[in-house]
């Protein structure tokens, strides 16, 4: 068995539902699937003497789900009063204007497609409600609108799809841009490394305790991947499909249609750059 502590972002063991740190709360949503891993984790935040929280990510149109998270909620003394979107992947957002129905709260997005109510997101706004502090911070490249949202207080940060609790993430092509996920992970290493971030609170998976080692991993992950590609395309694999049936050989077939998003992305990012 290997040692939680070896992997990246060092993996917490143990049940994926319920407290992650002193603001956050965790529901796991009943999604499990190869792209989703346990399901989707739908975060409840608040201050922990305040009545008002704040839901990130409903997930699934699962009345079930959305039901179980106002009452884990209420069960701690707290009323959902905001609700808040990482990006608009259906596993994320497709029961957010079901909950805000069943919670009378408004739906910030980054996308105003996906929102209920007057008020947007944008980065450097900082979420107050109940007298959290929390931070919105621009995180394109998985999704044009993902976002990721800092908790000071418990040196945690909110990743949704952006970094995963196991595993890597998918280059959402054409929505998704490479150059600009790789940014995103900068900024993320940035608030490890200046800000004191060390908990990684993903959208799937287990949470992991070491932010700046998990950002790290996946930086290194992207340059391999994106050599990887550079040297295909060298030995005549043209084509996007024929590039993941080089590169992602030892990965499950089912998994091929996902990874070839992230293939085309870094085509597209190597075409940029001139370097095929």
């Amino acid at each position: 068995m290997t040692d939680a502590a070896a992997l990246p972002g060092q993996p917490r063991g143990g049940v994926l539902s319920g407290p992650a740190t002193t603001r956050a709360v965790n529901v796991l949503a009943p999604n499990p699937s190869a792209m989703t891993l346990d399901g989707t984790n739908t975060w409840i935040v608040s201050e922990p003497d305040s009545p008002l929280a704040v839901v990130i990510d409903p997930g699934p149109l699962d009345d079930t789900h959305l039901s179980h998270v106002i009452e884990t909620a209420e069960k701690a003394g707290k009323r959902v009063a905001l609700t808040l979107l990482t990006h608009g992947h259906p596993d994320h957002a497709e029961g957010a204007a079901r909950f805000a129905e069943l919670t009378r709260t408004h739906v910030r997005a980054l996308d105003p497609a996906l929102r209920l109510g007057d008020e947007g997101l944008a980065p450097g706004d900082v979420i107050t409600t109940g007298g959290l502090e929390m931070r919105v911070v621009a995180t394109p490249g998985h999704t044009a609108d993902s976002l990721c949202f800092h908790l000071p207080a418990d040196q945690a940060v909110l990743t949704g799809d952006t970094v995963l609790g196991r595993g890597t993430t998918v280059v959402a092509h054409p929505d998704g841009r490479l150059g600009d996920y790789l940014d995103s992970l900068r900024r993320l290493r940035s608030l490890a490394v200046d800000d004191g971030v060390h908990t990684v609170l993903p959208g799937h998976g287990p949470v992991l305790e070491d932010a700046q080692g998990a950002v790290e991993f996946y930086l290194a992950h992207r340059a391999n991947r994106l050599a990887q590609v550079e040297t295909a395309v060298e030995n005549g694999h043209i084509e996007a499909a024929d590039v993941v049936a080089h590169v992602y050989a030892d990965v499950d077939r089912s998994l091929w249609p996902a990874a070839e998003l992230s293939v085309r992305a870094q085509l597209d990012y190597l075409r940029e750059h001139g370097l095929i």
